[in-house]
């Protein structure tokens, strides 16, 4: 790669090889080979005099594709798709005359679009259940282990660590659905013509109407898709752009979150990412230990989110049967946002399979926020020991905001239960208080409920899916 040239760092940096290559011109126009020789088939099928010596150079040649030949072409015509077809017909001579036979260029460009973007499913499908395997071990790990909650960035009751990591895994979960659900319903292009009208085609087969029918779900079967769009303009509307790219937006915004929690956690010590022997921090600070991975996913997916309106932007301006406005942008954002979340789950992935749990800083941060949370057990407890519900709640009350400003003002640990039991009042002794806030009496069904979802959600989505040893890539950087 020359240095003296402005390249992608999303080539350079982040993307996977395998999502780098699904975007590459050579499986984009790949593809448009293989349409090519998919429309051949199915009109010779349905009676267009093809001879057998041109389907076969077709197919012999689906990936010989001459890309300094291609560039001479288009530089000539001005045109990339008719740069092709003349390569194309280059090294598949007997070819020539029914190569693109019937068609328009979005036969080739939004067909390849479809597949590539489905393709793209299928990878980032496999990156989320990576992730989901690291997280769900983590999860029934520490499962049990009591930590802060927190609503409104405040401490809030008490749940568990692993309980925690479930809910980075529910997102997860319904970025899947969501996904298969657009993979499975996503239609084909199809045979359409130049305004969708099939205009072209019909006059290919003689006025045969069944036969241009039978034309669009032969190559939508070739293609392997399940059906064609029932009506077109001169492209497959761009509303598809815009389900596919939502999908993606949700999985960048589902590790968004994932790497907001870990970054405040790693500000707490409670938990941190991966840090590697000679990783360095920070080239001043040399003590320090940043959560660069996860600032990483939030600095990419705001990228990708940033992009996820365009694709609505676009399919709002395609008038009538088609403006050449969306090309160029098209060209941008789909692999862009495939590109940048599939470097965002790799780093998900990373941090997952990586993170570290610090239960002394936990339990030490529990330790000062406990006894302001207890306050109902205390009244209980108090009560038991034969005191004025009342006179219990005001006790409480005036010890609490007394230590409360004690740790405010410089106290290195949390003394309301210290100061209730020496105050005649309260008329409890401090080790039955102790034992009245015991962290794991606080948490709920916090445990059960990952043992739960962990059964009844994660291990039926992993049925019959076998663990990808190719999903399992490094980070470049």
């Amino acid at each position: 790669m020359s240095k003296n040239r402005y390249s992608s760092p999303l080539a350079e940096r982040y993307a996977s090889d395998a999502m780098l290559e699904l975007w590459s011109p050579a499986r984009r126009l790949g593809l448009w080979r293989r349409l090519w020789l998919a429309l051949a088939e199915a009109e010779r099928e349905l009676g267009v005099a093809i001879p057998d010596e041109a389907i076969r150079q077709m197919r012999a040649n689906l990936d010989h594709i001459d890309f300094e030949a291609v560039a001479a072409y288009e530089k000539r015509l001005r045109h990339d798709v008719m740069a092709h077809v003349h390569a194309f017909g280059d090294v598949a001579p007997a070819a020539k005359p029914f190569i693109h036979l019937g068609a328009t260029s979005a036969y080739v460009t939004d067909n390849a679009d479809l597949i590539l973007m489905r393709s793209g499913l299928d990878l980032l499908r496999g990156r989320i259940l990576d992730v989901l395997r690291a997280l769900a071990a983590f999860a029934e790990k520490w499962r049990d282990q009591p930590t802060l909650g927190y609503t409104h960035l405040q401490p809030a009751q008490l749940t568990t660590v692993g309980k925690r990591a479930t809910l980075w895994m529910q997102d997860l979960v319904l970025d899947v659905a969501d996904l298969d659900y657009r993979r499975r319903t996503l239609p084909f292009r199809g045979v359409k013509g130049t305004t969708g009208t099939q205009a072209s085609f019909l006059q290919l087969f003689d006025g045969d109407h069944e036969k241009v029918r039978q034309l669009d779900y032969l190559v939508t079967e070739k293609m392997a898709f399940s059906a064609p769009l029932a009506v077109t303009g001169q492209t497959y509307t761009r509303k598809l752009d815009a389900f596919v790219l939502g999908v993606v937006a949700g999985i960048a915004a589902s590790a968004a979150k994932f790497s907001s929690d870990i970054r405040m956690l790693q500000s707490f010590g409670e938990i941190e990412e991966p840090f590697e022997a000679e990783q360095v921090g920070s080239s001043a600070m040399a003590y320090k230990r940043n959560p660069m991975r996860a600032e990483r996913i939030a600095s990419l997916a705001r990228f990708v989110n940033s992009l996820e309106g365009n694709a609505n932007q676009t399919h709002a301006v395609q008038y009538f049967e088609r403006t050449l406005d969306d090309s160029a942008n098209r060209r941008l954002v789909i692999p862009e946002m495939f590109l940048a979340t599939d470097a965002i789950m790799l780093l998900m992935a990373n941090i997952a399979r990586g993170l570290e749990a610090h239960p002394a800083v936990i339990e030490r941060r529990l330790a000062a926020e406990l006894p302001f949370m207890a306050t109902e057990e205390l009244i209980v407890t108090a009560v038991r020991a034969g005191g004025d519900r009342q006179v219990a709640h005001e006790t409480i009350r005036k010890h609490s905001l007394a230590a409360a400003r004690a740790l405010k003002e410089g106290a290195e640990e949390n003394d309301l239960l210290e100061r209730l039991a020496h105050d005649k009042s309260f008329g409890v002794k401090l080790k039955d208080l102790g034992s009245a806030i015991e962290p794991k009496r606080f948490v709920g069904r916090a445990p059960e409920q990952v043992d739960e979802f962990l059964r009844d959600v994660i291990t039926p989505l992993f049925a019959g899916e076998p663990v990808s040893s190719e999903r399992l890539e490094e980070l470049k950087v």
